[in-house]
């Protein structure tokens, strides 16, 4: 487990943020500029083996996770002599919406993957699941979170002749399948996944058989369920609801599962580790109905907020959200705290991504364009806003200026999740610790920055508590990865810690579309 610093002013009294303290633009009809102040989830994935209608469950799977990743999707099917497949940039419903397009999508089995990118950038080329034809035939694989070790294993790789064409450290996983020396499928990829380091899920679909595997600390979650006698594998059990599957259970950490006609075998490929499942997923990335590791991530977050309301009371009117990853742990807060609960901000839902050129102006207005106060129930209140987490700050103090605007008489945060303070390398996009608010400033500091009356983050001991650990968080071994906030990283990083970093070794630009 390693520490890191994250930038800190000398004298904290004197704290402010750096000159060059800014939200990048997003680009351009590839992420809103409305949504920049959040911490992103990479990728969810999907996969259905023995289903007739297994190209469509999977859309429909993908649909359910749209939450987890909007830059592009993509399906690959096998119906027992060829690949089939599909991706393209755009959200699921655009891309898998045309009846064409599923028709040609044929096969019993298939898998599919969200995106939204943490490596590589937003190409087409870049669009999971990556496919690719071995001795041993076809193999595809739609993977979720991030290989800490891939820039080191790609140069190595491309020293040996390998040759890349996407910008992905996915891409990694196929090559060092391609250039094992194992005698089978299962073991190639056992082989490769050997050499990996990182937090991550994927699914993999070869000739009549698919395959799903956690990292061994179980960084990102992998769900498995049944319908119709056939098996599905998906990041949340949320895209089991959509289709009417039923859930059997989670993958287990270090667990390697290998689906066929003759059922499912579960391989151990990987020293026991004691699990550390990001944290963020019960925060902010789940979608509230999905149950993740047997908690109800909707129940965990409204008891953030009852634990929130028992640390950090304050008096007040009325407790409002900000919507909508802000609403469960509000509602905790109202129930803990007995000041009703109301519908303070109006979110509108049907602000796409791209619905205009994000000129100056336009982003000026971006929190107004997706969220407005509702006035009549702010004029005169003192108001406790609550939010999942505070990445920049821009979002928060706009949305402050907003509900003052509209009449409130005080603004309180209170905020379900302590500060964010340390970069996540693990599949999250997030900034680096210099653009990273709380990083900048101490809680006085960043109240005055935002703009409100009092500001409180949850503690460390009280997120954990609130999410069934009693004596709260064991600073010896921790139940989850933290690291965003602790600054402690459980899995190696290789890459930044020799020096190769994060950046791409592609320089190839590709027009999209």
């Amino acid at each position: 487990m390693k520490t890191r610093n994250s930038f800190r002013p000398a004298h904290k009294s004197e704290m402010t943020l750096p000159a060059d303290f800014s939200m990048p633009d997003a680009p351009l009809g590839m992420g809103t500029p409305f949504d920049d102040d959040k911490l992103h989830e990479e990728c969810g994935v999907f996969g259905i083996f023995g289903h007739q209608d297994a190209a469509a469950h999977t859309a429909l799977g993908l649909h359910a996770l749209q939450h987890r990743g909007q830059e592009s999707a993509g399906i690959v099917s096998y119906d027992g002599n060829r690949f089939n497949t599909h991706r393209n940039l755009g959200l699921v419903g655009d891309i898998f919406g045309s009846e064409k397009v599923m028709e040609s999508l044929k096969g019993s089995s298939a898998i599919g993957h969200n995106r939204y990118s943490t490596t590589g950038e937003t190409l087409v080329r870049n669009v999971q699941p990556l496919f690719a034809e071995f001795a041993f035939g076809g193999l595809a694989i739609a993977h979720n979170g991030n290989l800490t070790n891939a820039l080191t294993l790609r140069r190595e790789l491309v020293n040996r002749g390998s040759i890349f064409h996407s910008t992905t450290d996915s891409e990694v996983l196929i090559h060092m399948i391609s250039t094992s020396w194992a005698n089978t499928v299962t073991n190639r990829i056992v082989d490769a996944l050997q050499g990996v380091e990182g937090a991550y899920s994927l699914v993999g679909l070869a000739e009549n058989v698919m395959y799903g595997v956690r990292d061994p600390l179980g960084g990102r979650p992998l769900v498995m369920g049944r319908i119709d006698g056939a098996t599905i594998l998906t990041s949340e059990t949320c895209a089991l609801d959509i289709i009417g599957a039923e859930y059997v259970r989670d993958i287990e950490p270090g667990e390697l599962v290998i689906i066929d006609e003759s059922g499912v075998q579960s391989l151990r490929p990987f020293a026991a580790a004691k699990s550390r499942l990001c944290i963020f997923e019960y925060i902010y990335f789940a979608r509230p109905d999905s149950v993740v590791e047997g908690l109800s991530v909707y129940e965990a977050r409204k008891k953030i907020g009852a634990q929130l309301a028992i640390e950090s009371p304050v008096e007040a009117d009325i407790v409002v959200p900000v919507p909508d990853s802000g609403n469960p742990a509000a509602m905790g807060y109202a129930e803990q705290s007995g000041i009703p609960f109301e519908l303070g901000i109006i979110r509108n839902h049907y602000v796409g991504r791209t619905f205009i050129e994000p000129t100056d102006s336009i982003r000026h207005l971006g929190v107004k364009l997706k969220h407005n106060a509702n006035r009549s129930y702010i004029e005169g209140k003192r108001v406790i806003l609550v939010d999942d987490s505070i990445v920049r700050g821009t979002t928060s103090t706009k949305i402050v200026e907003m509900v003052r605007a509209a009449g409130a008489a005080e603004v309180h945060m209170r905020i379900a999740s302590p500060p964010t303070m340390h970069s996540c390398h693990y599949g999250v996009d997030t900034p680096d610790s210099d653009k990273l608010v709380a990083a900048n400033l101490d809680l006085e500091g960043l109240r005055k920055h935002i703009g409100v009356e009092s500001l409180a983050y949850i503690s460390m001991d009280g997120l954990y508590k609130a999410m069934g650990q009693e004596n709260g968080r064991d600073p010896a071994t921790p139940h989850y990865c933290d690291a965003c906030f602790s600054g402690e990283y459980p899995i190696a990083l290789s890459d930044l810690d020799s020096g190769a970093g994060t950046a791409q070794l592609s320089l190839l630009a590709e027009q999209n579309g």
